[in-house]
This record gives structure tokens, C-alpha cells and sequence, in this order.
């Protein structure tokens, strides 16, 4: 399969005009399309919501994108609740789920109206003297061990520092139903960016399993099981992409099997999906600067790891397109470098791409979820733009790129006002 960005170059050299590279860039059709096929997904479901993962691209622009296609919001900072009031996000359109929370964050939380999910039966205790119960409230669950899918392990909750075990969730439901929670919620995340349709159904096999176990043992109502995140996107190019349809098919049946014959079937099923929602309908958008001729070939582009982390951290593969010559021969062997003064700042090894020349603008696929929000300031790095794609064509600035004054702003220069060389 081919990896087609969702801007041409034609497109990219008007936009550059007015907005100098590095950019990231954001596909309104493509956003607005996933979510109404993800919703179509779980429409079965009377009381399916969509919590979008916040911390996966914190844009007001493109969160307004999302509430206006009835989507809430999955805050896990005092900051991110900010962000979500600020759209007019409220009440149960937020899900906040954290770990290691201070009290501010659950008071925020509580005076947004928020549903709180609590990540250790500890913070029960610690909330009572911070805010009133609300009649819905959530755990998080962790089931420890190995996670394993068609016998292969795909990941340990066990190393997780997240969640209550299974006879912490019995004791934490039993105490907030005597604090006046009417209504609970079940939570669980098990592995990240999964590429199958499998991962959801087994997911919810657990999680629908313990919601039975649950109320027999403490007589609550489980109001919700959120499945959370974890559905993730084909990075390479042959790689197969979830079949979204599928996975709610496959939920589906799970909850016919475990759920209605226990009498649950009023459970409604939320999911907290960032990077399938948002990630490949965005790209990063950078220039090359210079080439390199030693041991290897290097193209240097005005970009770096402070604007996209995820190669540089985890070894993370992320597309490159050569915009204008997508038909030609990829015969050349690249290293795609950034200028940090770090070796690992590349977003490319040994990559087979056309010949690149000085000038030429790459895109860099799959960003929209955590590559902007994953970025920093090494180096006296910039954090560069946020660009929209509307639908009609046009061109959106949804956040300016830093200036050497917004480096500086948190600095109290006052000291120095006498020192400046002449």
C-alpha cells in the first residue's frame, strides 16, 4: 500500500508563502470522516461516547472539530480540564482520568462537573477532603500479569503503575456507594497503538466479565465500561489498518454473550481514542535545508525532534514523502536529520526516498497524535505552527509558531538590564 499525504505541493509552496516550515498540518475532512465512522462503529450501543484523548494533540481548533461531531473530551491535567472548559466542554462530555493527582486537578475536575475516574483506591480517601462525590464515578482497573492476544504478549499490566487490582475494585466501589455514588464506571487501558481487530473484543471479554463479578459482589450499577485507547494506525505503509467497523462488530457480540444475559444490557461502552481519531490526518511539514556527503548521505531539514519526538524517542517509524515526487524512483539511501545537537535526531535511517534536493519540502506522515504535544525546547528549539486544512480548501492558523519572546518570557531579565554589552 502507498501512503498518500493529504497535501500536495502546490499547496504546501501557497501555505509557505505566509507560514515558514517547520509546520504541523491537519486534515479537517479527514478528522471530521474517522469519527463519524468510528461512531458508526458502536451505534449499536444507545449510550456509545467518544472521549477524545486530549494529551494526544491539546488544540482547541481541532477539539471544537470534535465537539461539534459529539465528541467529549479525556483530560488527565489540571491544564488539559482548562483547555476542555475553554471549548465549552462540561459536566460528563469530560472524562478525567489521571495518576498521581494533585488536589487542584480534582477540584478542577469536581467544579467542571467532570466524571472522575480514580487510578488508586487511595485517592478515594484523599478526594473526600478536597470534593464532594458525585452520583457517577470511575476506576481504573488493572488486571496485572501478561496481556496476551493469539498467545503473543502485548504488553504487562503487571509493570503498569496505573489501576486497582480486581479485589481493590470491589472494596472501592463499596466505599464510594456508602459516599453516595449511585452510578459507576469501569476503566482499562492494556497495551498502546495495537494494529488488530482483536484488541477491543478482548479487552471488553475482561472488562464485561468483571462488571457481572462486580455487581453480584457489591450490588452497584455499572453505568459504563470505557474501553479506553489503544486502537492505533498503520505507520508503515504495509501495514494492515484496524478495521474500526469490525472492532465495534466484534465488542458487540462480546456484550450480547456476557453483559445482556446478566441483565446489563443498559451498560453504555465509551472509548478515549487520540492517535486513531486524530492521528494520520496530520503531517509535519519541513524543508530541506542541506545535504551531507560522508560515511552516509545526509538531508538536513529545518525541522528536528523537538517538533516530532516519537523517532528519536522510541526508534518510531513515521513515513516520508517527497512532495512533487511521489512517482520517482526511491533510489536513494537517506538519513533524514534534524539540527539538535543530539545523534539520535533523525526521523529517518537508511531510508530509501528519491533524490532530494536542497529546497525540495517533505512530509512526514502520521503526527496528528502525539507529535506536536510530545514537543520541547533542547537546544532553544522553537515549538513551530499548527496549520487547518479546512475542508474548503483554505488554509487555518491554529497556533503560531514560538518566537525567541515566548522562550524567554518565563525569565526575569531585570537583573541583567546593566550588563548588556555595548
Amino acid at each position: 500500500m502507498k501512503k498518500k499525504p493529504f497535501v500536495s505541493l502546490e499547496q504546501v509552496q501557497e501555505m509557505t508563502k505566509k507560514y515558514p516550515t517547520p509546520f504541523h498540518l491537519y486534515d479537517e475532512k479527514g478528522i471530521r470522516e474517522n469519527v463519524r465512522k468510528l461512531k458508526k462503529a458502536f451505534s449499536w450501543n444507545k449510550g456509545y461516547r467518544e472521549y477524545f484523548a486530549v494529551k494526544a494533540t491539546p488544540n482547541p481548533y481541532l477539539m471544537q472539530i470534535l465537539k461539534e461531531e459529539g465528541v467529549g473530551a479525556d483530560c488527565s491535567s489540571y491544564t488539559e480540564l482548562l483547555l476542555s472548559d475553554k471549548i465549552g466542554l462540561g459536566g460528563d462530555n469530560i472524562m478525567f482520568s489521571s495518576n498521581v493527582t494533585p488536589a487542584k486537578d480534582f477540584e478542577l475536575a469536581s467544579k467542571l462537573g467532570a466524571i472522575i475516574n480514580f487510578d488508586d483506591i487511595t485517592h478515594i480517601d484523599f478526594y473526600e477532603n478536597i470534593a464532594p462525590f458525585a452520583k457517577t464515578m470511575s476506576c481504573r482497573y488493572n488486571p496485572g500479569g501478561d496481556f496476551t492476544l493469539h498467545n503473543q504478549i502485548m504488553d504487562t499490566p503487571k509493570d503498569a503503575k496505573y489501576g486497582l487490582t480486581k479485589l481493590q475494585m470491589a472494596e472501592a466501589f463499596i466505599k464510594l456507594k456508602e459516599k453516595g455514588v449511585e452510578h459507576f464506571g469501569i476503566h482499562s487501558f492494556l497495551a498502546s497503538n495495537t494494529v488488530t481487530d482483536d484488541y477491543y473484543p478482548q479487552l471488553a471479554k475482561i472488562l464485561f466479565q468483571l462488571a457481572v463479578e462486580l455487581k453480584k459482589e457489591t450490588g452497584v450499577h455499572v453505568a459504563f465500561i470505557n474501553l479506553s485507547g489503544g486502537v492505533g494506525i498503520p505507520y508503515k505503509p504495509d501495514q494492515r489498518g484496524n478495521d474500526i467497523l469490525a472492532i465495534g462488530e466484534g465488542v458487540r457480540k462480546v456484550f450480547d454473550e456476557i453483559l445482556v444475559p446478566a441483565g446489563m444490557g443498559d451498560v453504555s461502552i465509551y472509548t478515549e481514542l487520540g492517535r486513531f481519531v486524530m492521528g494520520p490526518y496530520g503531517c509535519l511539514v519541513t524543508k530541506a535545508i542541506h545535504e551531507k556527503h560522508i560515511y552516509k548521505e545526509y538531508i538536513g531539514v529545518d525541522a528536528c525532534a523537538a517538533n516530532l519526538m516519537r523517532p528519536a524517542m522510541y526508534g518510531s517509524y513515521h513515513h516520508i514523502t517527497v512532495l512533487g515526487k511521489e512517482d520517482k524512483p526511491c533510489d536513494h539511501i537517506y538519513d533524514v536529520t534534524g539540527g539538535l545537537c543530539e545523534n539520535n535526531d533523525k526521523f529517518a535511517i537508511d531510508r530509501c526516498l528519491p533524490k532530494i534536493d536542497r529546497g525540495d519540502y517533505l512530509v512526514i506522515h502520521d503526527t496528528g497524535a502525539h507529535g506536536f504535544s510530545m514537543g520541547y525546547n533542547y537546544n532553544g528549539k522553537l515549538r513551530s505552527a499548527e496549520l487547518l486544512l479546512k475542508e474548503d480548501g483554505s488554509t487555518k492558523l491554529i497556533r503560531r509558531a514560538e518566537t525567541p519572546e515566548d522562550y524567554f518570557a518565563t525569565l526575569d531579565f531585570s537583573e541583567f538590564e546593566n550588563n548588556n554589552v555595548k
